[in-house]
């Protein structure tokens, strides 16, 4: 018994010692851990982007934290937006997708705290300098291509479409703006997501090469043609028949818009698509047929997305998936891979609604659907909220909207932010707009709801022809003006118009290239403004 003491308090002195070791390791560095570099090096692993980095020499975990730089506009706003925290018991981590220049801290924790933390700022190596799409899909000899493979990279940010080059050798000179003067097999313009279905079968080639490049609003070149990628050809192989859903750079992290779109990747020339949804898994995957039993379907004619024409508040699981059409509706090839998405349930009441048009519903550069959550001012507000925006709305659908997709949600404040599109419509005066956001503001204070405004921002008529083939009204700047005047005089507001303008007085085409929704910075910016200004909601 004597022995057996002895050594349990030999044992217990050894493991005090232990832990005092361990703790004046931590707080007073003695292993030099905290100026350390841990030599961060990134690899593509399918379209998953893989950080590893020099374990450092003692037990720890590893924190990731995901960031991106904030506009430099907002006084006080910090200097980082924070997507995400994770934390990993190896020296490696698949870092979440985000379509815009990303960044990660990495701090490490011991026993007794924080142990280690970088001094470094790491940059995802997707979005590089000059900017050029960085490939997604690689051919190779042991997985050789189809005659129409699908060709797949990272978008570039504010990218409003790409132009894409195939090749019978590479060219003469990696990179640039220029085609090739003497190896260009094919190029198209006609490029509207970050992916396209090239047809090889004219040129009867075992090698063909192909590279792309980002383009603004008037085909005017953004960055340079990425370097050209070999791709190794298998006749025999066969060709992709479906579309290919577009969820490469989808930041799965983050909740979607109530009103939800579905994007993809087109089969090359088909005339339309049919887009369904079930709350279950379809009987059988890869079909030709439409189910028996989906909830909702639609044909579109746009080339790479559909828009959903009824929220979605509803919690549980939902999939959809997609199919090309032909000019007279007979289905091309079968249904897509089926993808699933999940909402939350939200019947107990939430803090934060936002209700709007499509500069809140998402979007942006023309090209890029809500889907899309860098193109979202809710993807840059530091608290939670839930976006039930509609594309297309004026302020008059947005208040007959009120009852049917607010309410539901039961929420403590509504940011509201409607009348963009009026502004544009001649046969929609400032009154109308104003009586709208009245009905509005009413039915808030009925349901114990705080209405929390935002201000309307300028348009830019000029660039809006541009982009969409429509004329404004010419009367919109006084109508603009007439609704900010109602909109300040409420209790509540954030003044977001001033941010905005250009030297003409227009939308400020460097945070709206359509001159009506803001891009990637516009959208930072308006996300940063609303964070400002928290103190509002209750």
């Amino acid at each position: 018994m004597k022995n057996f003491l002895t050594f349990t308090i030999l044992a217990a002195l050894m493991m005090s010692f232990a832990m005092l070791s361990l703790f004046a390791a931590e707080k007073t560095d003695v292993l030099r851990l905290k100026g350390r570099a841990l030599n961060v090096t990134f690899a593509q692993e399918g379209d998953d982007t893989l950080m590893t980095w020099q374990p450092l020499p003692y037990p720890c975990i590893y924190k990731i934290t995901t960031v991106s730089r904030t506009t430099g506009l907002v006084e006080d706003s910090p200097p980082f937006h924070i997507f995400k925290e994770d934390e990993s018991r190896s020296a490696s981590y698949i870092v979440p997708r985000a379509p815009i220049p990303t960044y990660y801290f990495i701090t490490a924790r011991g026993l007794f705290g924080e142990v280690y933390r970088s001094e470094k700022l790491y940059a995802n190596p997707n979005f590089p300098t000059p900017p050029h799409p960085v490939s997604i899909y690689h051919y190779g000899a042991d997985n050789p291509a189809s005659q129409m493979p699908f060709l797949v990279w990272h978008t570039v940010p504010n990218a409003v479409c790409y132009e894409l080059e195939l090749l019978d050798a590479p060219p003469e000179v990696e990179g640039g703006i220029a085609l090739s003067t003497s190896h260009s097999l094919f190029n198209t313009r006609k490029i509207y997501t970050n992916g396209y279905q090239a047809d090889l079968r004219p040129y009867n080639r075992r090698e063909v090469w192909w590279r792309a490049r980002a383009l603004g609003l008037r085909h005017e070149p953004i960055g340079e043609f990425c370097k050209a990628e070999k791709i190794p050809v298998d006749p025999s192989k066969p060709m992709p028949d479906c579309p290919l859903i577009n969820n490469f750079d989808f930041m799965d992290y983050l909740p979607q818009p109530i009103y939800h779109v579905f994007d993809w990747i087109p089969l090359n020339d088909a005339a339309k698509y049919e887009v369904e949804m079930l709350v279950h898994p379809p009987e059988k995957e890869h079909d030709t047929e439409p189910s028996h039993d989906s909830v909702w379907h639609m044909v579109s004619e746009d080339v790479a997305s559909c828009y959903d024409e009824y929220g979605r508040p509803y919690a549980g699981a939902y999939y959809w998936r997609v199919r090309a059409l032909d000019e007279n509706n007979r289905t091309i090839g079968t249904w897509s891979d089926t993808e699933k998405f999940i909402v939350d349930d939200y019947t107990g009441g939430v803090d934060v609604v936002i209700l709007g048009d499509s500069i809140s519903h998402g979007g942006g550069a023309v090209s890029y659907s809500p889907r899309a959550l860098q193109y979202s001012y809710e993807t840059y507000i530091d608290f939670p909220v839930i976006n039930v925006s509609k594309s297309g709305d004026t302020s008059r659908t947005t208040l007959e909207r009120f009852d049917h997709d607010v309410l539901p949600l039961k929420p403590r404040n509504l940011i509201i932010s409607t009348g963009a599109n009026c502004l544009r419509d001649a046969r929609i005066t400032a009154e109308d707009v104003i009586s709208d956001l009245a009905g509005i503001n009413k039915l808030c204070l009925q349901n114990n709801i705080r209405p929390v405004f935002l201000t309307l921002m300028p348009i830019n008529p000029d660039n809006i022809r541009n982009a969409f083939r429509t004329d404004t009204d010419p009367d919109w700047h006084s109508k603009l003006q007439q609704i900010n005047e109602y909109i300040r005089r409420q209790e509540f507001v954030i003044d977001i118009e001033p941010y905005f303008y250009d030297a003409n007085g227009t939308m400020n085409v460097a945070l709206s290239v359509d001159g009506i929704h803001p891009d990637l910075r516009g959208k930072m910016l308006i996300g940063e403004l609303i964070s400002k200004h928290k103190n509002l909601f209750q």
